[in-house]
């Protein structure tokens, strides 16, 4: 294997101490991710050299001039405090020749706005619930077409950001609330979709033009109250205690042979839709009658080692290290437009 000079591109407040031994889980949390990739990295052999972002794309330029790097392992999720800016630093990228890792500009813009997304799903008719989208400084007034219960979340953010068991309402009055919380506290526009009951599955897809989906992966929860909604609400996601109380497990999920293949056609074709690369984690909601419906696709999702993405890889033989050598390979061999 070729020893590379790698850039690892971190937001600065991201950016781990050399060693974290003597720290506790919830003091390596925020930077977890980036301390696992970095390792990996040097585990791996490679160069590492990591970028601290702060607001300045000529700092990011500064940096590579100076490592000269062959490629940039990307770990923004967000840009002057911007999700939706990201794609415009890859653009940045590409338009100085700099190989990186990941998802295109283009996949990225379709996949962060969840309502284009949804709308580019329907039109190609693949199975999603049923959604409106609620602008900020507009009369809340509900479609006859959508049914309750339904889900209320931002339009834009990502990482389960606004969402709480409050987020899945029964009626119009809780409706309105949900998307006055949305519109105020996150100053996005809501989405709201139908709820749609049954298993919440994850999974993962690599590739650029030859895709692999690793294992389906199953969120569960062992304490749920009685008539709770299963969701991935923000504490469900990032607090520790919580998932304990709740009983929270991921885990591979048990399925058919048929339905297996079917999400896996199903994920691979949302993948090739939104003509993403690198890699991706699709989340899905199965019915009792196995219908499959896809909720989002998520480009660049956690890489850190232990999650979701990471462990369904090794479910099918995929170990940590070689699992970042994979993305680094695609990030390399990616055809951007300046190579055709």
């Amino acid at each position: 294997m070729r020893k590379l000079r790698v850039a690892v591109l971190m937001l600065r407040d991201f950016v781990p101490p050399d060693s974290i031994e003597g720290l506790s889980d919830k003091e390596i949390a925020p930077y977890k991710m980036e301390y696992d990739v970095t390792s990996g990295l040097e585990e791996l052999g490679h160069d590492v050299r990591i970028v601290a972002v702060d607001e300045k794309l000529g700092d990011i330029r500064e940096a590579l001039r100076d490592h000269n790097p062959h490629v940039v392992f990307n770990l923004l999720e967000e840009f002057q405090g911007v999700g939706t800016y990201v794609p415009y630093v890859l653009g940045y990228l590409e338009m100085i020749k700099q190989p990186y890792t990941g998802c295109n500009p283009y996949g990225l813009m379709l996949t962060h706005n969840k309502a284009v997304a949804k709308k580019i799903l329907r039109h190609h008719r693949i199975r999603g619930p049923e959604f409106a989208v609620f602008p900020r400084r507009r009369k809340v007034i509900k479609p006859s077409r959508l049914k309750f219960p339904m889900f209320v979340k931002s339009a834009t953010e990502h990482g389960s950001i606004g969402i709480a068991q409050a987020s899945v309402v029964y009626d119009e009055d809780k409706l309105r609330d949900r998307v006055a919380f949305v519109h105020d506290q996150l100053q996005t526009d809501a989405l709201v979709e139908e709820y749609i009951d049954g298993r919440e599955i994850y999974v993962g897809v690599i590739g650029n033009k030859q895709l692999r989906t690793f294992t389906p992966w199953e969120l569960l929860f062992k304490n749920l109250p009685e008539g709770a909604p299963r969701v991935a609400t923000s504490k469900v996601k990032w607090d520790q205690r919580y998932q304990k109380e709740l009983g929270v497990d991921t885990r591979a999920a048990e399925l058919s042979d048929d339905l297996a293949r079917r999400i896996q056609h199903t994920c691979k074709r949302v993948y090739r839709v939104f003509e993403q690369s690198g890699y991706a984690r699709l989340d899905l909601r199965i019915t009792e009658d196995e219908k499959i419906y896809v909720l989002e696709s998520n480009p660049n999702p956690q890489l850190e080692y232990g999650e979701d993405f990471a462990e369904s890889a090794e479910a099918c033989g995929v170990s940590y290290v070689e699992l970042i050598q994979r993305i680094l390979s695609l990030g390399l061999n990616y055809e951007a437009p300046w190579r055709e």
